[in-house]
């Protein structure tokens, strides 16, 4: 009920652009133009937790993105999610590569749950609601994709505010777990992990250990730069697809030279 309220309210009542609160706009050219980046580039926290897919992101967690981000997860400018969306999508592609041809694979983006409790106070999920806006934009792109929540909470999880890495990958350890049947809906996609941000990485090595049991058939033709480690074999010898995600921020010093890709761009101190 909380969600339908504030869809109905957010067509009747003023609008300030999200990011800078510069009136009668959703989302000004400045902040959106903050929000696109300099396109996406491959992204790691220091310290980088084991078992971290590859994650790409296109704007650094600071000023207009952040209060971008904040709007439509916790003050509800559901509005927000068709640019964090189209955000998102970008760095879909960059993380999972081109498609391959007419009969490439769908991209499967599965979403970082977020804990029920969270989602009820929220009144929504944003971060489905911003995949499925960015599966949306791939596929009037002319690329194939859905979203695939295959993805649970199998215990209680404390809040994360507050908490630094150690805390975070403690609080998070076994917490995930995918849904009965999950594994089935992945086997005829690109799967990759997606969420609204990223700050230590504690969230997606968690997921990716979650989804570490699903076999996805190894697809050739990766970009440069996301073969660092050799695919997984299964007994039978079959490759199996190094895990990949998404962001559409994250923390400035996670952005760093990656010399394996052309696309990646510096942020030291905030500065770029």
């Amino acid at each position: 009920m909380r969600g339908w309220w504030r869809e109905i309210a957010g067509l009747v009542l003023p609008v300030a652009c999200g990011g800078c609160g510069r009136p009668r706009t959703v989302l000004c050219p400045d902040c959106a133009a903050a929000l696109t980046g300099a396109g996406p580039c491959r992204v790691r926290p220091t310290p980088e937790p084991a078992g971290l897919p590859v994650v790409h992101a296109v704007a650094p967690y600071a000023d207009s993105v952040r209060e971008l981000v904040l709007a439509h997860k916790e003050r509800g400018a559901l509005a927000l999610a068709g640019p964090l969306g189209g955000a998102l999508a970008d760095a879909v592609t960059a993380a999972a590569g081109p498609a391959t041809g007419p009969g490439s694979p769908p991209l499967l983006l599965v979403p970082v749950p977020s804990s029920r409790s969270s989602v009820r106070a929220r009144g929504h999920d944003p971060t489905r609601r911003i995949a499925l806006a960015a599966a949306a934009r791939l596929r009037r792109g002319g690329r194939a994709a859905r979203v695939v929540p295959v993805l649970r909470q199998r215990r209680y999880v404390a809040d994360q505010a507050g908490l630094g890495a150690r805390g975070r990958l403690a609080n998070l350890s076994g917490a995930l777990e995918v849904v009965p049947g999950g594994a089935r809906l992945l086997e005829a996609g690109r799967v990759v992990l997606v969420d609204d941000l990223m700050t230590t990485g504690a969230s997606l090595a968690e997921a990716a250990r979650a989804l570490g049991g699903v076999h996805v058939p190894f697809i050739p033709g990766l970009p440069r730069g996301m073969a660092e480690r050799s695919p997984e074999r299964s007994p039978s010898g079959h490759g199996f697809e190094q895990q990949r995600a998404a962001v559409i921020a994250s923390s400035p010093a996670s952005f760093e030279i990656n010399r394996n890709s052309s696309g990646t761009w510096i942020v030291a101190g905030g500065e770029r």
